[in-house]
Formats: C-alpha cells, sequence, structure tokens
C-alpha cells in the first residue's frame, strides 16, 4: 500500500516511503481536493462554517500531510529520486493552493458565512477573520488577465525558492577540504575524530572538513592554521554564488524572486512586497520596522564598536595578527574570550552531552508546564531519529496531547540549520465527531553526531538552539484551540511567532537548570558552579556585535523589499547589502563575500520581509521572561499562566493580547537591552 494514502489520520510510515510513492499519492490526493473544493462551491453545500470543513477542510487538510510528509523528506533525507519527485509535483501542489486561496466561489462562501448570524467561538471567528484576509491576499478579487498572471506568479515563486534551497544545499555537500595531521593543531579532540570518520567513509586518508556547521564552525573558532581557516571561510561565505560553481549559482534566482514579488504586491494593491508582507503581521509599516531596526542598532553600535576594538587589539597584542581578517574574527573573538574569562568552549562542551541535556529540558518542561515526555516508537527516516510522546495528567486520567521526531545530528543531504515543522495539527475533525486529532512536530536540528560509543556533545550554543527549537514546538504541541487554521503556531502573526522559541532560551542561563542537565562525558561529574560563573560572566560576550549582525540581516532584508528598484540584478542586492553595512557593522566583510547567496531565510523560507521578528519577537521574549525571573524561573503557577495565555492560545486571538493576557501590560524593551549588557541610549528629541 501507498504508504502515503494508508495513514489515516495517523502517522506518516518514514521507513517505508519512498519516491516511487509520491506521484500516484499526490494525483489522487490532489483529486480528491479539486473535487472537494467543486462540491463545497456548489449549492448542495450551505454557507455554514461546519459544512465546509467537512467537506473541504478534511480533503485539503489529508493533501497538507502528504506534502508535508513529502518536503520533510526532501529537507531532511534528501535524494535524487526524492529530489525530483518533489519537483515534478511541486507546481501542480502549489497550483492548486494558489486558485483554492483565490477561488471566487469559496470567497463567497466564507464571506457569506461571515455575514449569518451563526453563533461562533472566539477561535472560530478568528480564523473566519483571517480566511477572508487570505483570501484578498491570494488573488480572489482579482479579475481577468491580472489573476492569471497572479497564479503564475505563486508558482514560478515555489519553484523558485526550492531551486534556490537546492543550490545551497549542494553547494555545502560539494565542498571537502581534506588535510592532514599537521594542519590540527588547536582543534578539540572529538573534531578531529568526526574529520577522521568523515574522511574514512569517503575512503580517503588524513582528516576531512565540510561547511556543514559542526564541521566548519569548530575550525573557524579554534583552528590555529590561518590558511585552513580561509580556505574555510572563502568556501563558507561564496557558497552558491557566481565564485563557485556555476550549476550552484543563485544570482539570477534572487534577482526573480525579487521581481516577481514585487509585481505580486502590485497586483494586490500594494506599493511593495514590504507593505504586503506586513498586512498578517504585527508591525504597522515597513517605516516602523526600519525605525524599529535603526534604534536598536543606535543603542548597540557603542558596545559593538567597543566588542571589536577589544578582538582586534588582542588579536595583534597577542596572537601577532596584525591585519585582522574576517576569517580570523572567530577564532581571535574566541581566544579573548578564554583569555578574558578563563574557559574555553570546548571545557564547557565536555558537560553538555545529549542525554544529560535532553533529560534536563523535559524535565523543565514538566515542572513548569505540567506534562510528561516519554519515549515513543514509530518509523523513521533515519536511525539517529527519535520520537517521543507528550502527556498531561488531568482529573480524568493521563492524556496524550502531542507527540515530536527528534533529528538532531547532521549528515549529508540534510538541510542546514534547525527548525521546527508540524506533521499534524491539533483538530476537532468534522468527519469524527468526538474525537480531537493531536499535534505532531518534527523537530530538527544540525549538531555533531556521536563518535564510538560515547555521546555526542553539545556546545552551549548547541544547547541553546535545542531549547530554541523546543519552544516553536511547544507552542505547536501544548495548544488546546481545535480550530485548524488557527491551533498552535498557525495564525500567528509571523513577528510574534519567535516568542515561544527565544523565551525557551533563557533558561540555558539558569543555574538550577545549567547543573540538572550536565554531566562530565567521562566522570558524570556536573557542570562545576565555577565554570558556570565564568559563562554567566562571559554570556554577553560581543552581544553588542551579535545584535547588529542581526540588524543587518533585517534592514537588509527588509530595504530589498521595501525599497524595489526595476531590473532587479545581483548587482543591485550587493549593492544594498554594502549599504546597510555601510550604515550599521563595525565589522569590515572582504568583497569577495557572498552571503546572500545562501540566505535561505528570505529566499527560500517564510522571512521574506520579516527577518525583522527575530529582534521584535525578542523583545516579547526577553520581557514575558521577566515575569519568570520575578517569580522564580521555575514556578510552576508562572508557567501554568504562561502556558495558558500563550502557549495553549496558539493563533485564537492576536498575539498582543496573548501577551498581555500573561504579562498584564505591552512589551518593554528594557528587559531585552539588560539581557543583552546593552545600556540604552537615550531616545533621540
Amino acid at each position: 500500500m501507498n504508504p502515503l494514502l494508508s495513514t489515516g489520520w495517523g502517522l506518516t510510515p518514514f521507513d517505508s516511503l519512498q519516491a516511487e510513492h509520491v506521484g500516484p499519492a499526490v494525483t489522487q490526493l490532489l483529486a480528491e481536493a479539486e473535487a472537494a473544493l467543486d462540491r463545497a462551491v456548489s449549492p448542495a453545500v450551505a454557507a455554514d462554517y461546519d459544512a465546509l470543513s467537512l467537506e473541504l477542510d478534511v480533503a485539503t487538510e489529508r493533501l497538507g500531510r502528504a506534502w508535508s510528509a513529502i518536503s520533510h523528506l526532501n529537507a531532511v533525507a534528501n535524494t535524487p529520486d526524492i529530489r525530483a519527485a518533489y519537483n515534478e509535483h511541486l507546481s501542480a501542489v502549489t497550483g492548486f493552493y494558489t486558485r483554492l486561496g483565490a477561488h471566487r466561489g469559496l470567497y463567497a462562501k466564507y464571506k457569506a458565512v461571515a455575514q449569518s448570524a451563526q453563533p461562533m467561538s472566539s477561535a472560530r471567528r478568528r480564523a473566519l477573520t483571517n480566511a477572508l484576509r487570505d483570501f484578498v491576499l491570494s488573488g480572489a478579487e482579482l479579475e481577468g488577465e491580472p489573476r492569471e498572471r497572479f497564479a503564475a506568479l505563486r508558482e514560478r515563486r515555489a519553484e523558485l525558492s526550492q531551486r534556490f534551497s537546492e543550490r545551497v544545499l549542494d553547494a555545502t555537500d560539494g565542498f571537502t577540504l581534506d588535510v592532514g595531521p599537521e594542519r590540527l593543531g588547536g582543534l578539540p579532540d572529538d573534531v578531529i575524530s568526526a574529520a577522521r570518520a568523515t574522511a574514512e567513509a569517503a575512503g580517503v586518508s588524513g582528516h576531512r572538513f565540510t561547511l556543514h556547521a559542526p564541521s566548519y564552525l569548530p575550525v573557524m573558532r579554534h583552528a590555529q592554521d590561518r590558511e585552513l581557516r580561509r580556505q574555510m571561510y572563502t568556501a563558507y561565505v561564496t557558497r552558491a554564488s557566481e565564485r563557485g560553481d556555476p550549476a550552484h549559482d543563485n544570482s539570477d534566482i534572487m534577482a526573480e524572486i525579487l521581481s516577481l514579488r514585487q509585481e505580486e504586491a502590485q497586483l494586490l494593491g500594494h506599493a511593495t512586497f514590504a507593505d504586503l508582507s506586513l498586512v498578517s503581521k504585527m508591525a504597522s509599516s515597513p517605516q516602523e520596522v526600519m525605525d524599529f531596526l535603526r534604534d536598536l542598532a543606535r543603542r548597540a553600535r557603542p558596545q559593538a564598536q567597543k566588542d571589536y576594538d577589544d578582538v582586534r587589539s588582542f588579536a595583534h597584542t597577542h596572537l601577532g595578527l596584525k591585519d585582522l581578517q574576517a576569517w580570523d574574527v572567530p577564532f581571535a573573538s574566541e581566544r579573548l574570550k578564554e583569555s578574558r574569562y578563563a574557559y574555553s568552549e570546548s571545557e564547557v562542551k565536555s558537560y553538555f552531552t545529549v542525554p544529560r541535556v535532553l533529560a534536563g529540558l523535559f524535565q523543565i518542561n514538566e515542572t513548569l508546564f505540567d506534562v510528561r515526555i516519554f519515549e515513543d516508537r514509530a518509523a523513521v527516516w533515519h536511525p539517529s531519529v527519535q520520537f517521543y510522546q507528550v502527556q498531561r495528567v488531568t482529573s480524568a486520567g493521563t492524556q496524550v496531547v502531542a507527540h515530536f521526531y527528534l533529528d538532531l545530528y547532521a549528515r549529508p543531504g540534510k538541510r542546514p540549520g534547525a527548525w521546527m515543522d508540524d506533521a499534524r495539527a491539533r483538530w476537532q475533525r468534522p468527519d469524527l465527531p468526538g474525537q480531537t486529532q493531536t499535534p505532531v512536530a518534527h523537530l530538527v536540528c544540525n549538531f555533531p553526531s556521536p563518535q564510538g560509543d560515547r555521546p555526542a556533545l553539545l556546545t552551549h550554543s548547541d544547547v541553546i538552539t535545542l531549547f530554541h527549537e523546543f519552544g516553536h514546538g511547544l507552542h505547536h504541541m501544548l495548544t488546546q484551540v481545535s480550530e485548524l487554521a488557527v491551533s498552535g503556531i498557525s495564525g500567528v502573526e509571523w513577528d510574534a511567532v519567535e516568542l515561544p522559541s527565544q523565551f525557551m532560551e533563557n533558561f540555558c542561563w539558569e543555574w538550577d537548570v545549567v547543573r540538572g542537565m550536565t554531566g562530565h562525558v567521562d566522570t558524570g561529574e556536573p557542570l562545576p558552579r565555577a565554570l558556570y560563573d565564568k559563562m554567566l560572566a562571559a554570556r554577553n560576550y560581543q552581544s553588542g556585535l551579535a545584535t547588529l549582525r542581526q540588524v543587518e540581516f533585517a534592514l537588509f532584508d527588509m530595504r530589498l523589499h521595501a525599497q524595489p528598484r526595476a531590473g532587479v540584478d545581483a548587482a543591485h542586492i550587493q549593492r544594498v547589502l554594502d549599504e546597510v553595512r555601510q550604515e550599521v557593522s563595525v565589522v569590515p566583510t572582504p568583497d569577495f563575500n557572498r552571503f546572500q547567496h545562501a540566505f535561505s531565510h528570505i529566499f527560500a523560507g517564510g522571512y521574506a520581509a520579516g527577518y525583522y521578528s527575530y529582534k521584535w519577537a525578542e523583545v516579547l521574549s526577553a520581557d514575558a521572561f521577566e515575569a519568570f525571573e520575578e517569580s522564580g524561573v521555575l514556578n510552576p503557577q508562572t508557567g501554568l499562566r504562561y502556558r495558558r495565555e500563550v502557549l495553549e492560545a496558539g493563533g485564537s486571538r492576536p498575539a498582543l493580547e496573548s501577551f498581555k493576557a500573561f504579562r498584564g501590560r505591552a512589551p518593554r524593551m528594557d528587559a531585552l537591552l539588560r539581557h543583552q549588557g546593552i545600556v540604552a541610549a537615550q531616545p533621540n528629541p
């Protein structure tokens, strides 16, 4: 049987899912969804929310879950066959959802529902309001040639975004550097061991390094061989650009994507794609976003300049690097950090084993949010993937509320980065009265794999990444909203969706949490308090530089989309980035740097004209965590209030309302500035 057609509303049998299953399943599910759409807009189905959901949502949700499984496999277990099958059907799936979103008959049905006197819950009313807005944003009010052009734009953009992502993956996988033992000075033992294992697996001698984060980052931070750092840096920052393999060059794709987005915005009556993007976000205008970013840059710049001056002076005086280059900055920064705070990343990493960190993470959630997390069994796409169930104990007994897959380790064929996506959402299914579908999440990271019989080791930064993605997962899994369109993360404004993820990062700096999730890989001894105190003292090390880096990315993104240019090309994109760097950055960037060619967040993800949301939501998350600092960071009462007002509410109401319900007031920037050790400058008069 086809695993994409035999799952009902259960779990995908990933162990039996093959490329050959994609075509027949997508063809059948698309046909069923098309038929359901035809029936939904016919006189046979009343303008009634429940009737429309029963007829249409059941079919489209089944298609969506199947396509989500295919997309997920394409991201985490990419093979030529899977990629070909995905790309072959991407246009058809995109085309269907474009037609669905712009269907005039369906739009009319939902407008009739909105104008009727049907009683509705607040969550359902929110879902309906969002749906009417999204019909407009999807071109439902367009006629004739503009309507046809809009549909073509959507399909072409989906194709280009997929191609952009593939080229980044291929460029990342396509680079290897084999070196002998004489060039390994300064590298941690586990990194050397992993490089040796990678070389052996490829049938070559020596040590093989790649551009995947577990290999690339340690080289940049610890390798004493300056030429090795330069080679790795150059390869990394020129990925998917004209400076590498022409087959992987994203230059033309970036330009076309920007042009298509601008045309789409104008078809819908918006001046720019940035204006269009912000219709469904908290921020009111591109100018408000840019003012926010520039204000944050102004506040952070003095600290950032000091950060850079300190590392440049240290590199000159102690490392003999009189001409500090971009490939020297991470290395010199790490040495200064070790000198200033008397500890190293390698020393800390020995205490953060994956089993201990997971146990600590789960314990926090059990304490604060009244859940229990147990390992479970399910078919997975790789032997290293784990599967868990989330339970709650209620007056009626134990209740399974969610499941999640955990895919922690980097490997070839797996997209770089870390993310959470939903495999299945919470839903009171109209086709199964009385049954609530529980949510399932995919939590994906790219950490170093275990070596031999030793557990995998995580840097403290890795631990923060894991907590971040788990925060997204909690938002998806702990919702108590049963309306599909606003359940969990669905319907949450994009510039607020990072609140729960960034909120969770704060626990990685709390002693009561850290001591409970550490144990030395050799002795089992917990992290010493003295070492933790050094980490805490270094928490805001180079926080000014880190803030400006995020502002740079966000301002570049917003300017590209808020200040469009006719005939945009790669040279224009580079000029915008250069201007932004001149405005906000304090660290010189080499002319050959082509960061933008691998900026998947805005060219292949959902962050176009929305990358600012990381800093926007960080204001919310820091302020929310301050409530825990006030009551005790592991206070169950505060945790339950946060769960109820933020996590359980999902997208059923505006994010600002959820924040105010938890915090009792509007958000303030003070907590973020305090957490990052940045002294706020006085506002401009």
